[in-house]
């Protein structure tokens, strides 16, 4: 049985989730392989190409990002400045990069939507430093994906996560809604306030995606008119995982594998003293 709507939003039935979350595993075992790509010398265009072949050696599954809104790739990839939707092309990784590959799978009908950012080689305390927060503020705003909450108390969690580490919240993009459509209602901010919002319902499935930058919250647009950057060019972070809201509580339809490893090793005196305490 198809699920109900509430306010605009389609609430998902069970089997639906299932649904999408067959799409979920797909991006998961994806980024599992990515994982060991992702190195030095190695061009956006190839990690891209990778991604699309392996989305559709599963049956019946397509990238859905390929020509969402005109988009050329199968993957945003974004590096270090690049917060989101990054065109891959011949530019290659550098070691001490970070790299935020953002893919979108749609199988069956329903769709997931996942982000991972991943370091190149050996990395830097900053960089360490803002996977690291940005993962955290990821996790905290999962488990506020409960019904009974508000769409306010998702982004609540990514504010009192990101509070005090010198790192800034990107307020100008946001979550969203998945389902049938890679990109649904409501909106998804990583700025609220708890008890704030359109209620979570039991069956709603969140894309939730906090992205963080080292220096200012404000970006740009490159000329591509895709890639967007931070407007200081400092380094940005992105992670992302398809929420399902149910009675048990949340349930992630893009984890597993890499996302169950262990935060970057860090030095934290080696955080620079002119970062910004928020």
């Amino acid at each position: 049985m198809p699920g109900k709507r509430a306010a605009g939003v389609h609430l998902k039935s069970k089997a639906e989730i299932e649904a999408m979350g067959r799409s979920g595993a797909i991006i998961a075992a994806l980024f599992a392989e990515l994982q060991p790509r992702v190195a030095p010398g190695v061009t956006t265009t190839a990690l891209n190409r990778f991604a699309d072949t392996f989305v559709r050696s599963h049956r019946g599954a397509v990238p859905a990002f390929k020509g969402l809104y005109g988009f050329p790739g199968s993957a945003c990839i974004s590096i270090n400045e690049e917060v989101v939707h990054g065109i891959p092309s011949r530019r290659s990784l550098k070691e001490g990069d970070i790299v935020s590959i953002d893919v979108g799978v749609k199988q069956g009908g329903w769709c997931a939507d996942s982000a991972f950012t991943f370091p190149v080689g050996e990395i830097g305390a900053e960089a360490a430093h803002i996977m690291n927060v940005t993962r955290k503020a990821l996790r905290a705003a999962v488990a506020a994906a409960r019904p009974g909450h508000h769409v306010g108390d998702i982004g609540a969690a990514v504010v009192e996560t990101v509070r005090g580490t010198g790192l800034a919240i990107i307020r100008d993009l946001v979550g969203h809604g998945v389902g049938r459509a890679i990109h649904e209602e409501p909106q998804v901010s990583n700025i609220g306030r708890r008890g704030f919002g359109m209620p979570l319902r039991e069956g709603m499935v969140l894309a939730i995606e906090p992205m963080l930058a080292m220096g200012t919250e404000r970006i740009a647009t490159l000329e591509d008119r895709w890639t967007v950057i931070t407007a200081d060019r400092s380094l940005s972070a992105h992670f992302e995982h398809t929420v399902a809201v149910t009675a048990d509580g949340p349930r992630v339809l893009t984890g597993g594998g890499i996302w169950d490893e262990p935060e970057w090793s860090m030095e934290p005196t080696a955080l620079p003293q002119d970062v910004r305490m928020r």
